[in-house]
């Protein structure tokens, strides 16, 4: 069954074209992406994960984790996204073996004029040592070329770079092996400048890795995943060092209410609002080695402890009504009559569906922008073979009525327009449910015209 799930998951890649991801959750829907190293540079958030590919013959180790590249992706608003493709790989890395599909979490930082981007993975040789090694690539711009180095940084074995620049401008490596790991860098960027310190005031029982550090008004905080029980969860410890001692002070985020093995992340604060990168198994709900980066926004209370993040499939940033409105991709569900399913099983990449079933079935999705412009019509993408009507309706079952739209009976996908029959500009939620008891019908999207 695995086996048939990861061959239709690779003739899926394969067969599925790039295109711009949107605000929601997964925000990159176009591969399989994990571990999501999120940074500022110039007015773009670029983010730098992992990239999941399915394992085959020759290809990686079966029912594991396969890497064999990086891509970097970029953003003005958080909301559209654009693949700058493929900035390094396994095989044009001197010191990497060539079939070890091990490119595992990195990360990238800006420094005298430079971009530095982090990696790990399996060496070439290892007569010096077993396990993995880190290796920096270094370019002029955010989105490459990348140059590699010719050999990993001496004095570090092991996974999850991770690069934290403080005020001062003493820069410092972190990593993790078994136990999280952290050093000075020389000014170079390419060199420890102290020895390796074991910060060993993390939990003594459960795996942690995936060290992600930043500073806030003073304050250190290393965030990591750290299995608790059966799956990682997000927690955090902090000092008033960047080498500790650290105090653990509690849990970012929860583990997975689907069993997905891994979580990893990164934080960012983008004009005085912070955001949680993370990944889930999104397009590979039967397989979590096959991940998708997610973003929810993440708030400090006023002691400065980290508020518990709630994922959710909305995600952050607005929507433009002018737009495919992904409503699969919600606020709000009803908890019957209403089911978000795969639009082709067999190409997850294609996305989700919104499925009303039953009477008092309805989906909400917050932050869509209205222009003060007012649309003439709605266009919706639907299918229902007994024929129904929908009401979209403004940001609640009570709220004015948008439009009526009546989908005609039959099985196929088909684009329905309506007029629109209020408006009001500005930000809101969009509240969609069907008019009558009668009628399955699915949707795909909405947009105003």
């Amino acid at each position: 069954m695995r086996n048939r799930i990861l061959c239709g998951l690779l003739a899926a890649l394969f067969l599925t074209t790039l295109q711009p991801a949107r605000a929601q959750n997964p925000f990159i829907t176009s591969q399989f992406t994990a571990d999501p190293t999120a940074r500022v540079f110039g007015d773009r958030v670029y983010v730098y994960p992992s990239h999941d590919i399915p394992c085959g013959p020759g290809r990686g180790k079966i029912g594991w984790f396969c890497m064999e590249d990086y891509h970097v992706f970029s953003s003005a608003n958080l909301t559209d996204w654009t693949d700058h493709g493929v900035i390094v790989t396994q095989n044009k890395v001197p010191w990497v073996k060539p079939d070890s599909y091990s490119m595992w979490a990195p990360d990238c930082v800006f420094r005298n004029g430079k971009y530095y981007f982090y990696f790990p993975t399996t060496p070439r040789d290892t007569t010096q040592s077993k396990g993995f090694r880190i290796g920096v690539a270094v370019a002029d711009k955010p989105t490459g070329p990348f140059l590699p180095q010719p050999a990993p940084i001496a004095g570090v074995h092991g996974i999850d770079p991770n690069v934290f620049i403080d005020k001062d401008g003493q820069a410092y490596l972190y990593w993790s092996q078994g136990e999280i790991y952290g050093a000075k860098l020389q000014e170079n960027m390419l060199a420890l400048a102290s020895e390796p310190k074991t910060l060993g005031e993390l939990p003594t029982k459960g795996l942690k890795e995936g060290p992600y550090v930043f500073e806030r008004k003073g304050i250190y905080y290393l965030t990591y995943p750290h299995v608790e029980n059966k799956t990682e969860r997000l927690e955090y410890a902090t000092s008033t060092s960047p080498l500790g001692p650290f105090t653990v002070k509690g849990v970012i985020m929860d583990e997975s209410p689907t069993g997905c093995w891994t979580n990893h992340h990164s934080l960012l604060q983008l004009k005085n609002q912070w955001y949680l990168f993370y990944h889930h198994n999104d397009l590979s709900p039967e397989f979590d080695k096959n991940r998708s980066v997610r973003i929810d926004s993440l708030s400090f209370a006023a002691d400065g402890s980290i508020r518990k993040v709630k994922p959710t499939l909305r995600g952050v940033g607005l929507t433009d009504a002018r737009q495919k409105i992904q409503l699969d991709r919600y606020s709000q569900l009803s908890e019957q009559g209403a089911a978000i399913a795969f639009l082709d099983p067999a190409n997850p990449f294609r996305g989700w569906k919104t499925v009303f079933t039953g009477p008092g079935g309805w989906v909400q999705y917050g932050g869509v922008a209205f222009s003060p412009q007012k649309p003439k019509t709605v266009l919706l993408r639907a299918a229902s073979a007994t024929g129904a009507t929908l009401q979209i309706r403004l940001n609640h079952a009570a709220g004015p009525i948008l439009a009526e739209v009546t989908v005609p009976k039959g099985g196929a996908w088909q684009d329905v327009k309506a007029p629109v029959l209020s408006f009001k500009p500005g930000t809101h939620a969009l509240y969609v449910a069907p008019k009558s008891k009668e009628g399955a019908v699915e949707v795909d999207w909405v947009r105003f015209e």
